[in-house]
């Protein structure tokens, strides 16, 4: 997903806020399902976050055009590891590691079904 950077994106020096690149990195997630014309909220739960370590390696800056790649790490009884990465043309920029965990629409965390497998493996993997 490429994503151009904006005035509201950055500080007053041009450069990306930090906390943006997690912004990023969660629409390019929703970006998934919505262009496979599916919602990230599915029929009996949906993903949250439990975990994620970020790495930030170099700046993104105002006009800037990003590109946030996805790869699935790991997929676990009741969650899905998957690693984000965003690219200015061929520089690495930042990489996120996030555990996303399947919870019920009561917040409890719940096994993901054999439909929802298949479905993050074709979408992620």
């Amino acid at each position: 997903m490429q994503i151009r950077i904006y005035y509201e994106d950055t500080d007053t020096g041009g450069i990306v806020y930090h906390s943006n690149y997690l912004n990023f990195c969660e629409r390019a997630r929703s970006e998934v399902f919505f262009s496979h014309g599916l919602n990230p909220v599915l029929e009996n739960g949906h993903f949250v976050v439990k975990k994620l370590e970020a790495n930030f390696i170099a700046s993104a800056k105002l006009g800037d055009i990003i590109e946030v790649k996805n790869e699935l790490i790991s997929l676990k009884g009741a969650s899905f590891t998957l690693r984000q990465t965003i690219y200015k043309e061929e520089i690495k920029l930042f990489v996120l590691d996030v555990i996303l965990v399947f919870v019920s629409f009561d917040g409890k965390i719940q096994r993901v079904d054999t439909k929802t497998i298949h479905l993050i493996k074709e979408l992620f993997g």
